[in-house]
């Protein structure tokens, strides 16, 4: 089945043809909302013009032209095109096709070799197809809706073109609908408000969205249906989500970050978009809480322990009830004032720690069980801070070998900027202090 859709009709086509293939596209430049790759000045228009192709890895959403991309540009250099899917094809498959191809170049024809879906396949099968790569036997071009960083082997990345396919917009579905109305001869029977619910609900898929306008035809519906009507008879689309892959990490990336950007709607807005997908919602908590203490800290401390009263609420109710706590915490966390003063502290303390970690602390703050030990200085000049001015002795803790760092540097945002003003009073008594030892 076609993936992006013709221009115009195809008046040959059999009334009793899907949809989507009676708007299978002829050309390259009928194809639809992909124009940044297939127009003159894209990587693919460039590629037929000069009438010789490398191979491509097509990345991108379901229903966005991959397949047909693929198609059409073998039919625009003359190249033989070879179709085959990852799902359904092994080792031995593989080589038959090579050996075609293999057979083919000694006769001056080239081969288009269409993988889809090539992230199913695992390295070792990857691999195999490098030698003929290198050898020009074929030209690879495969598809994936997965990040090919994650799923694809770097040898075979190194020697391929990624190429970036868009979700289709409002207005190429739009396009969509009107060519299927122009085949069909009919007017969709839907109110303008349940029109752009439907595109709406396509989510950039356009196999998707005439599938749906299939149905519609089919129905025999007399009078045109309202978005509430419309939403009773076609079939609810999850949103495209795969909780070990692309969108996963995308998602709570986009979380994450808007949370550090106190954008508490667009955080709200990723949560909903993974926790209406089925995402883990002890998940979601835990990078919440990841955020409180690398984004927030101690700028407000009670973002941390909304987090863990929003873990143990949503362990008490469960869901969906229990998923109202996730939210008051990320809309917490969005809003709280921000600071990362902690998370660099860490850094840079784990830094030194490992630079000088077999330093032994100043002897007056060790220990001192024994009396060899006290016979060695351990213990020796200790102050208890306790009985000092202030509570604050202003003594020194660091080793001998290594001047005192500064880790710590609290913004002036929310409690940190109450902190600031205690570290520098106590930095001030430590000089003090510290000049009068000395």
């Amino acid at each position: 089945m076609a993936d992006l859709f013709a221009a115009e009709p195809d008046p040959a086509a059999p009334a009793d043809t899907p949809l989507a293939e009676r708007l299978r596209p002829a050309s390259l430049d009928e194809v639809i909302g992909q124009e940044h790759l297939t127009g003159p000045e894209g990587p693919i228009g460039r590629m037929v013009a000069a009438g010789r192709l490398s191979s491509l890895i097509l990345w991108g959403p379901p229903g966005t032209g991959k397949t047909t991309i693929a198609r059409l540009l073998a039919g625009a250099v003359g190249y033989r095109y070879v179709a085959i899917s990852a799902v359904f094809s092994g080792v031995a498959d593989l080589k038959k096709v090579f050996a075609e191809a293999e057979m083919q170049a000694h006769s001056g024809k080239r081969t288009l070799l269409f993988v889809d879906e090539i992230h199913r396949f695992n390295r070792s099968q990857q691999d195999g197809f490098l030698p003929y790569v290198e050898a020009g036997a074929v030209t690879l071009v495969g598809a994936t809706t997965e990040n090919p960083s994650f799923e694809l082997n770097a040898a075979l990345l190194s020697r391929s073109q990624v190429l970036v396919l868009h979700r289709l917009d409002e207005a190429a579905l739009g396009t969509l609908l009107e060519r299927a109305e122009a085949v069909s001869e009919a007017p969709l029977p839907l109110t303008d408000d349940a029109r752009a619910a439907l595109i709406t609900s396509a989510d950039g898929d356009g196999r998707f969205l005439l599938n749906q306008a299939e149905m519609l035809f089919a129905a025999g519906i007399a009078e045109p249906l309202d978005t509430a009507a419309l939403r009773d008879l076609i079939q609810r689309r999850l949103p495209v989500y795969d909780k070990d892959r692309e969108g996963h990490y995308g998602l709570i990336s986009a979380l994450h970050k808007s949370i550090r950007g106190s954008d508490p709607d667009a955080a709200l807005y990723y949560l909903g978009r993974m926790l209406t997908a089925g995402e883990e919602p002890l998940y979601l908590l835990r990078r919440l809480t990841r955020a409180a203490v690398e984004d927030i800290g101690l700028a407000d401390p009670q973002a941390l322990v909304q987090c863990m009263a929003a873990k143990d609420t949503y362990d008490f109710l469960g869901s969906p009830e229990g998923e109202l706590a996730i939210v008051q915490a990320c809309l917490y966390l969005a809003t709280a004032p921000k600071s990362n003063a902690l998370y660099m502290a860490q850094k840079d303390a784990w830094k030194s720690a490992k630079e000088h970690g077999s330093l032994s602390p100043p002897k007056h703050i060790l220990g001192a069980p024994t009396k060899l030990m006290r016979e060695q200085g351990y213990g020796k000049g200790y102050e208890y801070d306790h009985d000092a001015p202030d509570a604050f002795s202003g003594q020194n803790y660091w080793p001998e070998e290594m001047t005192p760092k500064t880790y710590y540097r609290p913004t002036d945002r929310g409690f940190e900027k109450r902190l600031a003003e205690r570290l520098a009073w106590w930095n001030e008594k430590r000089q003090e202090a510290q000049g009068e030892q000395g």
